[in-house]
């Protein structure tokens, strides 16, 4: 085989993706998405491709820790980040509290849209305990510290994440729970911290 031939192309790149905890090397077009580049590429099939136009969060995955749609982040553009999908979401056998939550509150109905709100709802647990404000919060001042998380928060939270089935008030409480439960395991590794 001539040697010229396995140059790279003058449109496609080569890359390592570091997705759920490992490094992958790839050698794409300029053009794929993230979204594509995990599900053609990598075979991670959990992250789906609903609208391909960043409308119905259906291909939600955390980047550094924040939600990202990977239908409009191009895979040369994500070089770098950790990249966090639902099949890495899960400790081992432990699912993560939200999947647990969702699975608990039947938070899905067909659950095509479902590994997409988990990863939003991930990060919507993080934002809110940061601190960070959303469009329905009432006092967005520094002193106020993170608003209480209400089912208002939640929805205006989860807006971009789609649900065709109309499983909201279920997705609602198993964000609502999950957030609860992440809190409480917080306060009591703070006890134990303190104690120590």
């Amino acid at each position: 085989m001539d040697p010229a031939s396995l140059a790279p192309s003058p449109t496609h790149s080569a890359l390592t993706l570091n997705v759920n905890g490992e490094k992958h090397a790839l050698s794409v077009d300029h053009r794929t998405t993230l979204l594509d580049a995990l599900r053609e590429h990598l075979d991670l099939t959990g992250t789906k491709k609903g609208c391909d136009q960043g409308q119905c969060g259906a291909c939600t995955v955390l980047l550094d820790g924040r939600r990202a749609v990977a239908c409009l982040q191009l895979a040369v553009a994500a070089e770098g980040c950790e990249i966090t999908t639902i099949e890495g979401v899960a400790e081992g056998d432990r699912l993560h509290p939200v999947q647990q939550a969702f699975l608990d509150l039947d938070g899905y109905q067909c659950g095509y849209c479902t590994p997409g709100q988990i990863c939003s709802a991930i990060a919507v647990i993080e934002e809110h305990a940061a601190g960070w404000p959303s469009a329905v919060t009432q006092d967005v001042s520094p002193a106020a510290g993170p608003p209480e998380l209400t089912p208002d928060e939640i929805r205006e939270r989860m807006s971009g994440n789609l649900c065709r089935c109309g499983a909201y008030v279920s997705i609602v409480r198993a964000v609502e729970q999950a957030a609860t439960e992440q809190a409480a395991a917080g306060e009591r590794a703070a006890g134990e911290g303190a104690a120590a």
